[in-house]
């Protein structure tokens, strides 16, 4: 399936022209997916041999214990990477699943395509490299923030913690997070029901304000 090299907006694709973009495309032997809402990508215990580049929509990377409790890790959006933790590690058996939660198109570039440099040795494989890198140095201080929230006592203190960290990485106390309620709760670790009491509590105590997904800080 053909792709337009306008969609191609990712930072792994950074400072490499579009000459050289579309003859990466051929090198790489790449596949476009579509998915709904709700489909799964990859189950726990899958294989990763891929680095998927999202175009469109956004995909959960969801952790299930034995009793069914699910807890949402990370959401990646439009443009982030999902999937090359695995496909890097010398084991790329998956420990999580990967589920659509918005209509989403995704680029699949197989992994060893991109880490081995064809015959022709094509002067973007570096470049590519190095985009990657960053993007996954990236994603692991995501991670770290979400161990700052999670690692909180309290459901007030994850909040705060929450809110804070994305009132900062879009530099206004004003703001609006990525999650419904049901999200926030699996993303948090913490009780839906819980969750809402609370959140109405420090409404009512004039720490914070909200309508949906906007919030603002007071």
């Amino acid at each position: 399936m053909s792709i337009k090299i306008d969609e191609l907006s990712s930072p792994l694709f950074s400072c490499i022209e579009e000459p050289d973009l579309k003859a990466m495309l051929e090198c790489m032997e790449y596949n476009i997916g579509h998915y709904k809402k709700g489909e799964i990508i990859a189950l726990e215990e899958e294989n990763i041999r891929y680095i998927g580049v999202l175009l469109s929509g956004a995909v959960d990377m969801i952790k299930e214990d034995f009793w069914g409790n699910k807890t949402l890790i990370v959401r990646m959006e439009k443009d982030e990477l999902f999937g090359e933790t695995f496909a890097c590690g010398e084991d790329s058996l998956s420990i999580v699943t990967f589920v659509v939660s918005e209509d989403a198109k995704i680029l699949f570039m197989p992994f060893d395509r991109i880490m081995h440099c064809c015959t022709l040795a094509c002067r973007f494989h570096h470049r590519l490299i190095e985009n990657m890198v960053h993007m996954i140095a990236g994603k692991n201080r995501n991670l770290m923030r979400k161990v700052e929230a999670v690692s909180k006592r309290s459901i007030r203190e994850k909040i705060l913690a929450y809110l804070s960290i994305q009132s900062q990485a879009q530099d206004s106390r004003y703001f609006e997070i990525p999650m419904g309620r049901v999200e926030l709760a699996e993303y948090l670790c913490v009780d839906r029901s819980a969750l809402t009491r609370e959140l109405s509590k420090m409404k009512a105590e004039g720490i914070i304000d909200y309508d949906k997904n906007y919030f603002r800080i007071l």
